[in-house]
């Protein structure tokens, strides 16, 4: 039965908790507030409701250049990953950071980044997202929540004619640095250590490696799985595994899984299993479908696939797949010539959903945007490039 208050009634607790309210707030009684103690709630804080707030007033404003205030932040580990991606539309680029949480599309101000045409996100670590430049020449390191950045040095140049499209990049934090390794299909690599703030060239993978790799940018991308970095390659079709620490290469080899459309896949992982995600299809019909890598066979075993309700709108039509993130959850950017999707999946849950499409900022069509290139990344207000 839906009960209704009488005006008095309804007056009087209102004054009643103005009273409480203006009684609570005053500066007396939260003069003495230990300062420790308001940055460890603060830090608590859900991102959004953190950037909400800071407008406030201009202690809350300075947090984030505060070391007291950063540490708290490394101390609180946000349950679900964060998604950056850029889109290209009408001769330019935009980029965008996705809160699942929320599922709200949120559009930061960009960080004063060099005047390059298009800077691509390739691989992220923490709260730490790494972009190069179209040529991939140039690496640069950003924490899209704060917008610090900063310019990597550069590699050495090993081979002048290399082809960006046929190399891996990968990334991952270790005692609070991280390292990148750029790896070419020739057998070929580098790798950058913030620790010393320089690449250094091991020299040539071992020759128990076949080469040429069969790198592809798009479906090569590394995944971390406890201090070793996988990636695919093809020609033969399989994994390539290096130990970040010891610098031991490893190489298996595993057929694809039936109908994968080349290209159109990306590796992951799950409670330390490595995972497969990719297009598959089958007289005219497209599904993306989820793999399993099996340790005793070491074959793809399918676990999962899309909804028949959604892959329906790809049948008869050419499609292609960006997967962003490679733990817990991902998102897949799919797009035909008519139509752009975006959707979700979690890896432990094995739940598909499906996401408000990623627009143009102040844009009027409301039309749903392809983003061709995007990582996930774990907000951390505290993680600095």
């Amino acid at each position: 039965m839906r009960m209704v208050e009488s005006r008095a009634s309804k007056r009087g607790r209102k004054e009643c908790s103005r009273g409480i309210g203006k009684a609570t707030m005053e500066d007396e009684i939260w003069k003495d507030f230990p300062e420790d103690l308001f940055e460890s709630v603060i830090a608590r804080f859900p991102i959004s409701t953190f950037f909400r707030f800071r407008p406030v007033c201009r202690r809350w404003n300075s947090l984030l250049s505060c070391q007291s205030f950063s540490q708290q932040c490394a101390q609180v580990k946000h349950a679900e990953p964060w998604f950056y991606g850029i889109t290209f539309e009408n001769g330019r680029d935009e980029r965008a950071m996705f809160d699942p949480s929320l599922s709200k599309w949120h559009y930061p101000a960009e960080p004063a980044m060099p005047a390059k045409p298009i800077l691509v996100p390739v691989a992220s670590s923490g709260g730490l997202v790494c972009l190069v430049d179209i040529d991939h020449t140039c690496f640069y390191m950003c924490n899209p929540l704060t917008r610090s950045f900063r310019e990597l040095p550069s590699k050495s140049m090993i081979n002048a004619k290399h082809d960006w499209k046929l190399e891996a990049i990968g990334m991952i934090t270790r005692n609070g640095g991280y390292k990148i390794l750029w790896a070419g299909s020739m057998g070929d690599y580098q790798v950058f250590d913030s620790a010393n703030n320089s690449w250094s060239s091991p020299g040539r993978m071992p020759e128990s490696i076949t080469l040429p790799l069969g790198l592809q940018f798009i479906s090569s991308r590394a995944v971390a799985v406890e201090g070793t970095l996988y990636f695919m390659r093809s020609d033969p079709y399989g994994l390539l595994s290096y130990e970040v620490e010891s610098g031991i290469w490893g190489e298996c080899a595993i057929p694809n899984p039936p109908h994968l459309v080349i290209g159109e896949h990306s590796l992951a992982e799950s409670g330390g299993r490595i995972m497969l995600v990719g297009l598959q299809t089958e007289n005219r019909a497209t599904c993306v479908c989820v793999w399993e890598l099996q340790k005793m066979t070491m074959l793809w075993k399918e676990v999962d696939r899309m909804p028949n309700i959604w892959c329906l709108g790809f049948y008869g039509r050419d499609v292609d797949m960006v997967c962003m993130g490679n733990k817990s959850l991902l998102m897949l950017s799919l797009k035909s010539l008519e139509t752009n999707w975006l959707f979700s999946y979690d890896l432990s849950s094995r739940e598909w959903n499906k996401l408000p499409g990623r627009v143009q900022q102040h844009s009027r069509t409301g039309k749903t945007l392809w983003i061709a290139q995007g990582t996930a990344f774990h907000p951390c207000l505290a993680a600095i490039p």
